[in-house]
């Protein structure tokens, strides 16, 4: 009777080595290298519309708008500070010169009734003339009340009507910057309609399940979701494969849709991948 059969240690046949497997191949996802490059092509649309979608937003014309905007709620207040002040000294005026001619026409009647001779009596008519000397110097103190209000009237009035130009200046500006920015917006949204058109043309030869994909990674990596191997570079993290990943992408079927083992994005080869 022979030797015992000994059993196989773990290794010792074929059946027991281990099965291969290519890390940065997308699992059970295949697709044509045609459509693969098409994907590079989508790629190239979404990152343009990243780019109007930013430059939109950062117009210089937006900051313009927002700092003109500000000085003219600030002229706008000064403007109104000033206009009140021009009414108050206004009504100011107006009082103090119905007191002159209150104390001019009560003046006026005292000198009719002097010159009239009808007071006689020595110490009314003392008393009379007393008090059109005294409303003299009063009528003299209140015409020097309305020369200093009517100055104050005159300088508001007049800041009223600087400010009132500085702020039409201001809206006029406004304006003209937002006229360049709306200009500018309707080029840009113009650009936008074209690119989305040339997208959504673009997507239709794209594989359903690839495209799934590459919108997954895209939500993911920051708008990105396809890169192309360059040089044995991914363009998408710009980090060179090492050499066990290239033999990994050497090693996977043409229409095998591989990843980038650092960013995982969809990994497109080209001829100029450096395989």
């Amino acid at each position: 009777m022979g030797p015992a059969h000994r059993g196989l240690a773990p290794g010792d046949g074929p059946l027991d080595r281990p099965t291969p497997f290519v890390h940065l191949r997308s699992p059970e996802l295949n697709a044509a290298p045609a459509d693969q490059l098409r994907l590079l092509d989508v790629q190239a649309l979404d990152l343009r519309l990243t780019q109007l979608a930013h430059r939109r937003e950062n117009l210089p014309e937006h900051e313009e708008i927002r700092t003109v905007e500000s000085q003219i709620v600030q002229q706008r207040d000064l403007l109104v500070a000033a206009q009140t002040e021009e009414g108050d000294t206004a009504r100011e005026q107006a009082k103090a010169e119905q007191d002159v001619d209150q104390v001019r026409q009560r003046a006026a009647r005292d000198q009719q009734r002097l010159d009239s001779g009808q007071v006689t009596n020595p110490k009314d008519l003392e008393s009379l003339q007393s008090e059109i000397v005294s409303l003299a110097k009063r009528q003299d103190d209140l015409e020097t009340v309305v020369l200093e209000i009517m100055e104050r009237h005159e300088n508001a009035q007049a800041r009223a009507k600087e400010l009132s130009h500085a702020l039409e200046g201001l809206q006029n500006v406004a304006a003209e910057v937002t006229a360049r920015r709306d200009a500018a917006l309707a080029e840009i949204d113009a650009e936008v309609a074209t690119v989305r058109a040339e997208r959504s043309t673009a997507v239709e030869d794209v594989p359903a399940d690839l495209l799934k994909l590459y919108e997954k990674l895209r939500e993911q990596q920051g708008g990105v979701g396809a890169a192309r191997l360059y040089q044995r570079r991914c363009e998408g993290c710009r980090l060179e494969l090492n050499i066990t990943e290239l033999n990994e992408v050497r090693a996977a079927a043409p229409d095998a849709v591989v990843r980038c083992e650092n960013c995982r994005r969809i990994l497109v080869r080209t001829p100029d991948s450096g395989l």
